[in-house]
C-alpha cells in the first residue's frame, strides 16, 4: 500500500487510478496523517430482494404462535 500526500494526488491522479486498477490500494494522507484510501472499485454481489420475495421458501412450526402461559410458572414459584 503506497502513502502520498494531497499535492503529490493532486498532480498524479491519472498514475495513481491505473496503480488501483492493477490492484493495488493508494492512501491519501494530509500532514502524515491518512485522511483517505483509493481502491478498485467492486459491484455490489447481489440485490436486495423486495418484501414477500421468499414467500413460500421459509418454513415455520404449525404451533410457533401457540400460547406459552406455563412457560415462566418455574420463575414464579417459590424455591
Amino acid at each position: 500500500m503506497q502513502i502520498i500526500n494531497i499535492h503529490e494526488a493532486k498532480t498524479h491522479l491519472s498514475r495513481l487510478l491505473e496503480q488501483v486498477e492493477g490492484g493495488e490500494d493508494v492512501v491519501i494522507a494530509r500532514a502524515g496523517q491518512p485522511i483517505a484510501r483509493l481502491s478498485r472499485y467492486r459491484e455490489r454481489p447481489g440485490k436486495i430482494a423486495p418484501p414477500g420475495a421468499m414467500e413460500g421458501q421459509v418454513w415455520i412450526a404449525d404451533d410457533f404462535d401457540a400460547p406459552v402461559d406455563d412457560l415462566f410458572d418455574c420463575l414464579n414459584s417459590p424455591p
